[in-house]
């Protein structure tokens, strides 16, 4: 009996780790084809095709296009907070650490991270005008992330790093510069690097003595 249930067990293992592989796989292609036609050019038969999986079992796993279209945007923010937040975490609070973070914003959209640059800007626009979950989960990541930019900023501000600011302001000022930059790399304007870093700095004066 002992052997039987431990056979079972290792059958369903299998089968667990031969579906989270498959969840992988899908995935990538997902947010790799949502970074560049949006999430609505995802489908289940583009999926297959692209990577030789089946359709069936490739709904099986997402159930709805729906569905998938939401792992997409939940993956895509792992990966985001993988190359771009949580390595700017090792640097000190504050300026140092906004630096950080728009540095580690400029290798994931000049590598870049997914195959039409920023996965965000690819989609926000698509779901702006529209309701439902995969908006509010887009919308959500959008929250976090400038959320994220603005800590960095009052707390800056705090510890006497940089003169007083709008720190509202200053945040959309990024978000608008970083926006501009993902479309002018994807044109192939590298600039726009050095545009994105000048725009921080001014945000990032020292106040006066």
């Amino acid at each position: 009996m002992g052997s039987a249930r431990a056979e079972v067990a290792e059958v369903t293992d299998k089968r667990l780790l031969r579906g989270a592989r498959t969840r992988k796989t899908v995935l990538e292609r997902a947010v790799d084809i949502a970074s560049l036609d949006g999430l609505e050019g995802v489908s289940f038969g583009r999926l297959a095709t692209d990577t030789g999986l089946s359709k069936a079992g490739i709904q099986t796993l997402f159930k709805t296009k729906e569905a998938l279209q939401l792992a997409a945007v939940d993956f895509a923010r792992e990966m985001f907070v993988d190359h771009v937040i949580r390595p700017a975490r090792s640097a000190p609070r504050g300026a140092a650490r906004l630096r950080a973070l728009l540095d580690a914003w400029v290798d994931y959209a000049t590598a870049p991270l997914f195959e039409g640059g920023c996965f965000r800007a690819a989609n926000l626009a698509e779901f702006d005008g529209r309701s439902g979950p995969v908006h509010d989960a887009l919308f959500r990541d959008q929250r976090e992330w400038l959320d994220v930019l603005a800590g960095e900023l009052r707390h800056a501000v705090d510890l006497g790093e940089i003169a007083p600011l709008d720190v509202d302001l200053a945040v959309f000022q990024i978000d608008a510069v970083l926006c501009a930059a993902n479309t002018a790399l994807r044109l192939g304007d590298d600039s726009a690097v050095d545009k994105v870093r000048r725009t921080v700095e001014g945000l990032l004066a020292a106040p006066p003595q």
